[in-house]
C-alpha cells in the first residue's frame, strides 16, 4: 500500500496512473508477463486514459514466445531455466525494445498448481524493471491457489515498477 495526501492507495495500477499519466512528461511503460497471463497489463488498462503511458505487453507463455518475440537468447533458457532471474532482465529490455517504450518490466515464475521442483516451487517469480539507465531483478515467493498467487504476482510487479520510478 502507498500513502497519498492521507489516503491510501492500495491499488498500484491507479498510483502508476497519477505518477504516469499525471507529470506531463510523456513516460512510457510496457510490460512482458508470463505467469500472470496479462492480469498486470490488464489492471493498467483498466485505468481509463492508461494508453497516455502505456504502450503495451506481450504474454509470453511459453518459451518459444519469450525467445522469438522478446528476444531472450535460447542459452538463457537452457542454462538457468525460463523462471531465472537472468530470463526477467532479458524479457524486460526485449520488450522495452520491442515497444519503443521509456521504462519496462517483466515476470516469469511458477503460478501451480504443478510445474514446480525443489529448486523452483510453487509461488516463485522473478521480476525485472528495466529503465533509469539500469535494469533490476528482483526475486518474490508466493503462497496461495493459482488466482491467489497471479494476483499476488501482479501486484508485486506493479509496486515494484512503482518503487524503480519513484524518487
Amino acid at each position: 500500500m502507498i500513502r497519498q495526501a492521507g489516503a491510501v492507495i492500495s491499488k498500484p495500477e491507479e498510483k502508476l496512473f497519477k505518477t504516469l499519466a499525471g507529470t506531463g512528461k510523456r513516460v512510457t511503460i510496457s510490460l512482458a508477463e508470463s505467469c500472470t497471463g496479462g492480469l498486470a497489463s490488464s489492471r493498467l488498462t483498466d485505468i481509463p486514459g492508461s494508453s497516455k503511458y502505456y504502450k503495451g505487453g506481450v504474454i509470453a507463455y511459453s518459451n518459444s514466445i519469450k525467445v522469438s518475440i522478446l528476444g531472450v537468447n535460447p542459452s538463457t533458457i537452457k542454462k538457468f531455466g525460463a523462471v531465472s532471474a537472468r530470463a526477467a532482465r532479458e524479457m524486460a529490455q526485449g520488450v522495452k525494445i520491442l515497444m519503443g517504450s521509456d521504462l519496462s518490466a517483466a515476470i516469469t515464475g511458477i503460478a501451480g498448481p504443478s510445474g514446480s521442483s525443489e529448486k523452483k516451487p510453487v509461488g516463485l517469480a522473478y521480476m525485472a524493471f528495466s529503465g533509469k539507465g539500469k535494469t533490476v531483478v528482483k526475486k518474490v515467493r508466493f503462497a496461495g491457489s493459482r488466482q491467489e498467487v497471479k494476483k499476488k504476482f501482479s501486484d508485486a510487479l506493479l509496486f515494484f515498477v512503482l518503487a524503480n520510478i519513484l524518487p
